[in-house]
């Protein structure tokens, strides 16, 4: 038997598709039914990758007896947050204020008008620590709604009326200035973990756009103390358990304070946005530690994520089949010293559980260890070194065959668009041509299945065909950060063109007349509220990103009316980066390149000239924050930064401007790389 959910292009619907549940997906037919037989709407949200999503999944939904119950007496629906963020995004928020906490699965009971009245997350098959049971909960909804109709609508119409009073009253155009971004940074080093790098205490989330914001900061102002946070928890994460010590990338989070256990899954939008952090800190720095971690995690996407199409594939799973058969969260990643003798023999075994912390007690459950890595300098050669890299590569190698986690095979346009930014970069910083070759693949992928021809994209697709869901600002925002910097490191101006098309659609369709942006476009479907918050989380917000984005479109064409909507964006982060600097990351590394310029780089020369490239290089990798670079030959100006700029003295020469001042053009990469450098930039640019 199967229900609606068989024809979905979402993995994760495509996975409760053989339920008992009579499924629908999110749409007008689901809430006409509930209407023509008069019961309430069970919404059920989740995500491919989720643990206790799956937990609930095989407990309750599984079940033949819930099902025959749900199926009586709701009308079910699924829906995959990934797909559509718009809808997890209204209903969390309701599930928050109601409950002072949230998470997935969501579980939201909902009138046949799509009003909640009734939240939870996970709910267990029995009670148990004093959460009632999934029959429980089903059972008191199902009374109140055919005994209390009354109470259910008084409620759900609060609710609704509570969610409409919570729209964000904007009325700061004014973008961010040095005080407030100081004021920020001091209120990060109050919230940052000394001891072990981060901000807060457990559960951990790696800060990936603070990391970005604190890097932009010392790059500004030289400041030893954004630079220090930013170095000492990129070291901590990178030796800790929440980064795969031998496959490289980053779980998603660590479930102590200590980044030692992660919870097991890897999303893409984590390691994208890592990714480039690292490669950022090795850009300030020179570090090797930072350098390595960058290319573990650019390798790791392409290897674990890439779809045959050229997209990266959203997430693999926490969970895996162990060797008796379970599924197991962690399976796939965890050892013990047996384990290692097993693969490497009796000495390179206890070699190894010394060098990767593996005990006879473990770090995670039943006698299970996390690999993790000492702290102190890599060893940059000789015998250790090859030692460690000869254990890891056998590790690896056994760790493929043992059962691989499920991988999430849908292409999210936002979370690709911040993969291209990345692997672009980092491949640039460190000579290799794949990775901008696998950036440039992902572009083409959105461009011919996401984007329409009037700048219009889809948010997901599957095996090459786009999904049915309209993008929201983050997909916008994102993927046209990707293609600025894709634009930036190879050259092609048709990239500017299709970020400008992207941009417009954001002026158009998700900025209110007072500058504010939503996250769902005018004309996209009606939800009990329009959703808009800028405050990041796992990712980005959308609108911080739309703010970076339009910045950085309007340096390098040179448009006054992006310009103008993104610093009046970047007024929310004026209200509350002092505040709550940890959630409104991305805003203010933006605010951070506004306040520099950000400098404008135009790089003129034949492409095959090694002097050319040797300017590119430096331009690059200069350190000023949210600096652009344009690159192009004489006489074919294919963006506007590029636009009478000739060659100096018949040599390739890079031009450096900011706030409608240029400094004089140059062919020497030394003079560039103090024109392109950040007050804090430890090493010269050219030097790496």
């Amino acid at each position: 038997m199967v229900n609606r959910l068989a024809d979905a292009t979402s993995p994760y619907l495509l996975q409760h598709a053989d339920n008992p549940v009579d499924w629908w997906p999110w749409g007008p037919e689901a809430f006409e039914e509930a209407r023509r037989r008069d019961v309430p709407v069970l919404l059920s949200v989740g995500y491919s990758a989720c643990h206790w999503c799956h937990v609930m999944a095989h407990e309750s939904f599984e079940d033949e007896a819930t099902a025959a119950y749900l199926n009586e007496h709701f009308v079910s629906v699924k829906v995959d947050r990934e797909e559509r963020p718009d809808i997890d995004a209204v209903y969390m928020e309701a599930v928050q204020a109601a409950t002072g906490q949230g998470g997935w699965p969501m579980t939201v009971f909902l009138t046949p008008s799509a009003e909640p009245f009734y939240f939870g997350t996970y709910f267990p098959p029995r009670p148990r620590q004093g959460m009632p049971s999934f029959r429980q909960v089903l059972e008191g909804v199902r009374t109140a709604w055919a005994d209390r109709r009354e109470e259910v609508a008084e409620v759900a119409g609060r609710i609704v009326r509570d969610l409409a009073e919570r729209s964000l009253p904007y009325g700061m155009p004014r973008p961010p200035g040095a005080d407030d971004l100081h004021s920020a940074l001091l209120a990060l080093t109050r919230e940052f973990d000394q001891a072990r790098g981060g901000f807060g205490g457990a559960p951990k989330f790696p800060p990936s756009m603070v990391l970005e914001f604190l890097l932009r900061h010392h790059a500004r102002t030289g400041s030893q103390a954004a630079l220090e946070m930013a170095r000492t928890t990129c070291e901590a994460m990178a030796r800790g358990g929440i980064h795969d010590q031998l496959g490289g990338g980053f779980a998603r989070y660590s479930v102590d304070a200590g980044w030692v256990v992660p919870h097991f899954e890897k999303m893409l939008y984590d390691n994208a946005l890592l990714g480039r952090v690292y490669a950022h800190l090795w850009r300030a720095t020179g570090s090797p530690l930072a350098r390595r971690v960058a290319l573990d995690t650019a390798d790791f996407l392409l290897r674990e994520l890439r779809t045959d199409q050229g997209g990266f594939a959203s997430a693999l799973d926490a969970d895996s089949e162990t060797p008796d058969g379970r599924h197991a969260e962690g399976a796939y990643y965890v050892w013990t010293p047996e384990q290692l003798t097993e693969v490497l023999g009796a000495e390179d075994g206890a070699f190894a559980a010394r060098h990767f912390q593996v005990t006879e007690e473990g770090t995670f459950e039943e006698g299970f260890s996390v690999l993790r890595q000492p702290a102190g300098p890599d060893p940059a050669d000789g015998a250790e070194a090859e030692r460690i890299a000869s254990v890891t590569e056998r590790l690896l190698a056994a760790r493929e065959r043992r059962p691989r986690p499920g991988r999430d095979d849908k292409v999210i346009a936002a979370w690709n668009g911040l993969a291209i930014a990345a692997l672009a970069e980092t491949g640039a910083y460190f000579d290799r041509p794949d990775l901008v070759e696998a950036a440039t693949a992902a572009a083409d992928l959105l461009v011919r299945v996401h984007m329409d021809h009037q700048g219009r994209l889809a948010r997901t697709s599957l095996d090459g065909t786009a999904g049915g869901h309209a993008g929201v600002l983050e997909d916008y925002a994102d993927v046209a950060e990707g293609f600025l910097t894709l634009a930036s490191v190879t050259g092609e101006g048709v990239w500017v063109d299709f970020a400008g098309l992207l941009l417009d659609t954001v002026l158009r369709h998700f900025t209110a007349s007072d500058g504010s942006l939503y996250d769902t476009a005018d004309d996209a479907e009606t939800l009990i509220r329009r959703p808009q918050d800028p405050t990041d989380n796992a990712a980005p917000s959308g609108w911080t990103a739309a703010a970076q984005a339009l910045i950085s479109y309007a340096a390098v064409t040179g448009s006054s009316r992006h310009r103008e909507a993104g610093e009046r964006a970047l007024g929310v982060v004026s209200a509350l980066g002092p505040r709550v600097p940890r959630f409104i990351g991305w805003g203010l590394a933006a605010a951070e390149a506004v306040l520099d310029g950000p400098r404008e780089v135009a790089v003129v020369g034949p492409a095959d000239d090694p002097a050319t490239r040797a300017l590119h290089r430096v331009a690059l990798l200069g350190t000023a924050p949210g600096a652009v670079v344009a690159l192009g030959e004489p006489g074919r100006p294919e963006v506007p930064l590029l636009a009478d700029r000739p060659l100096f003295h018949g040599r390739p020469a890079a031009y450096v401007c900011r706030a409608f001042t240029c400094d004089a053009p140059t062919a020497d990469p030394k003079v560039l790389a103090a024109a392109v450098r950040g007050a804090g930039a430890d090493l010269p640019a050219a030097g790496r």
